[in-house]
């Protein structure tokens, strides 16, 4: 079974809030016949799109493969945060990495938001970015480490923009009973993930890109001019970057060794009054090992993650998610339910970024573990620097230690799963 048509139509965007509340651009063509490029691209999310933007910016023809439609994946599910950093905090970094090249990812984090902020503005494009997201915690016991851990970037990365919050203020903000405290990142921000996937499809369009969708990739053929085939043609590249994140599967299994593909699921409530359940327009992330995460809508609807699953199928949606959007926001009990959806995102080992060379003139760049909105969009700017000659930060970001998963495909789902399971109890009994 395939992930990318296991829980979807062919060539259809799910029924979520997103798809509704954003103007697709018309199909385009999928691919017929032998072509040929500069780059190929695989996959049109964020990653694809932004790489296929500045290569075509740059001079160089592009065909970019989309198996369905752009934005079609993580891109446009997602919960559309943006903020600085890594995935993982700075001090763990640190001791991956040592202190330089943890200070060299921290800019990249903070290239990554900029790039966000520059291209919404340049192009455009009809996805505001709504200020500040707030790392919400459960338990007393996280505080001390929330303060510490704001007091730090301030002290050794010039950070200021964390706010520690506590039970007080952050029940101010957001009218949930079980948070404790928490911080306020004033840096960071969200917005309408798949409108901003949309927006960098449309100026890859206007630089000069060419873009297949419904151009499903079935092989790559390497050599000193790479080939990728579809169904019904094939694109023959000086060099091929791979951009499909979660919905790569094995076609190529160097990557798949380092990056798990996992599913999680959002829900969109009916139009709620001022103040149920955030005081602020901002978006909120826990602190559960499976993190719930949500923010409102235009339209003051709550747009809650919550719940992941390992294998093909999604579970029942709207019982997936109501059953953590209740544990926060009790007061919700009786709210309609008008959205649901799931998407697949990937995941590493250490929760940093896969940035792989495959062969001579293949790039990959991938598993963003639920970080990507600004990593993943900065990831295709690196790849389109290192096709030009400026591989400094893809040659770090490359370097990251990255361990396969255990067991390989055939256990790694299972073995997560009740690694999962472990985090859940922990979390419900607060320790």
């Amino acid at each position: 079974m395939n992930l990318l048509f296991a829980n979807d139509r062919a060539g259809h965007y799910p029924d979520s809030y997103y798809a509704a509340t954003a103007t697709p651009l018309p199909v385009q063509p999928a691919l017929k016949g032998a072509v040929t490029a500069d780059v190929c691209i695989i996959g049109g999310g964020y990653t694809g799109l932004s790489a296929a933007l500045h290569l075509a910016e740059r001079g160089y023809s592009v065909r970019l493969l989309e198996a369905h439609r752009v934005g079609f994946g993580a891109s446009g599910r997602n919960g559309g945060q943006i903020g600085p950093g890594q995935r993982i905090e700075q001090d763990e970094i640190e001791r991956m990495v040592g202190r330089d090249d943890a200070r060299h990812l921290w800019q990249i984090g903070l290239d990554a938001r900029d790039l966000v902020h520059d291209l919404v503005a340049r192009h455009g494009m009809d996805c505001p970015i709504a200020p500040g997201v707030i790392h919400a915690d459960w338990h007393d016991s996280g505080l001390p480490h929330a303060r510490a851990y704001a007091e730090k970037l301030a002290r050794d990365y010039g950070y200021t923009d964390m706010e520690p919050l506590d039970r007080t203020q952050i029940q101010a903000l957001v009218k949930a009973p079980g948070y404790r405290g928490g911080v306020l990142d004033h840096g960071a921000g969200h917005l309408h993930p798949l409108r901003f996937a949309l927006g960098l499809a449309r100026a890859a369009l206007a630089a000069g890109a060419t873009i297949h969708e419904n151009a499903l990739v079935v092989a790559i053929e390497d050599g000193a001019k790479p080939v990728v085939r579809t169904q019904t043609g094939h694109v023959q590249a000086d060099h091929v970057i791979l951009a499909a994140n979660g919905y790569l599967g094995r076609l190529v299994p160097q990557v798949a060794a380092k990056v798990m593909p996992i599913n999680n699921f959002i829900v969109a409530t009916e139009p709620l009054p001022e103040d149920t359940v955030l005081t602020r327009n901002h978006a909120v992330a826990d602190s559960k090992f499976v993190i719930n995460y949500f923010r409102l809508s235009e339209d003051n609807r709550l747009l809650f993650g919550g719940g992941e699953s390992y294998g093909y199928r999604f579970p029942d949606l709207i019982r997936t998610v109501r059953k953590p959007m209740l544990q926060v926001f009790p007061q919700l009990a009786d709210t309609r339910i008008e959205y649901a959806w799931g998407g697949t995102l990937a995941i590493t080992m250490t929760r940093l970024p896969c940035f792989m060379r495959i062969g001579a003139n293949m790039l990959s760049a991938s598993g963003y573990s639920g970080h990507g909105v600004a990593l993943a969009t900065l990831a295709g700017r690196i790849m389109a620097d290192t096709i030009t000659g400026q591989s400094e930060r893809f040659d770090l970001m490359s370097k990251l230690p990255l361990p396969s998963f255990p067991g390989g495909s055939a256990l790694r789902s299972p073995l997560l799963a009740l690694a999962m399971t472990w985090f859940s109890l922990r979390d419900r009994l607060g320790v």
